[in-house]
């Protein structure tokens, strides 16, 4: 079980969502479900504002999330429970795609890059939604060559198999970005693959591969 955790909340006097928030925190710490609750009115310290770079309020530190907007007592338990279970991160991930906050999410990976393989398992997920996707692209490209995109070759070698072209597609897409000859393995198979996409893409990312 994990630990329960502290949480940081920023507010302002004139926010429309911070008082529902504020509300559902305090009965979050009266049950015992967040150890402690800090409290910090950004018009009268601006400076935690800059400090974690926060545009807009409510915002809400709960472990490893970064939460903004209006949300409920629920959906609050919901992330608290999930603190500490490392697929909720590819959920999170999801979201801050959505909001179009890659850069957080490149940053995380950076920090933490065990965080990486939560971008591997939205690429496989047939249910990721296309603004995901696209996001989830954008990121790994920025680790391209990286040693961290090469440590995951054999994890993406596996999906060159899986049932969705879609997914072989991107796995074979991203085996190329990795600039290591350990991907011709899983590349070369996909020359004759049914799909006429996968076949095309395996044959940029070998080309990619020669060019390393």
């Amino acid at each position: 079980m994990s630990p329960t955790p502290d949480a940081l909340l920023l507010i302002s006097s004139g926010c429309p969502h911070c008082p529902a928030v504020l509300q559902a925190m305090s009965e979050l710490i009266k049950s015992g479900d967040i150890g402690r609750l800090e409290v910090i009115n950004i018009q009268q310290h601006p400076e935690q504002a800059e400090q974690y770079q926060v545009r807009s309020v409510p915002w809400l530190q709960l472990g490893p999330f970064e939460l903004t907007g209006l949300r409920s007592k629920t959906e609050l338990q919901q992330w608290i429970q999930r603190i500490g279970d490392p697929k909720a991160m590819g959920d999170y991930f999801g979201e801050l795609m959505t909001s179009g906050e890659m850069n957080k999410v490149h940053q995380l990976i950076k920090n933490n890059p065990a965080f990486f393989s939560q971008l591997i398992g939205l690429m496989a997920d047939e249910a990721t939604s296309l603004s995901v996707r696209i996001g989830v692209g954008a990121i790994i490209e920025e680790f391209s060559g990286s040693p961290l995109l090469k440590q995951h070759i054999d994890t993406l070698g596996g999906y060159t198999r899986h049932a969705n072209a879609r997914v072989r597609n991107d796995a074979c897409y991203y085996l190329g970005l990795s600039q290591d000859r350990a991907a011709e393995k899983y590349i070369e198979p996909l020359l004759d693959d049914t799909d006429p996409e996968v076949r095309e893409v395996a044959e940029e990312a070998l080309a990619e591969l020669n060019q390393a």
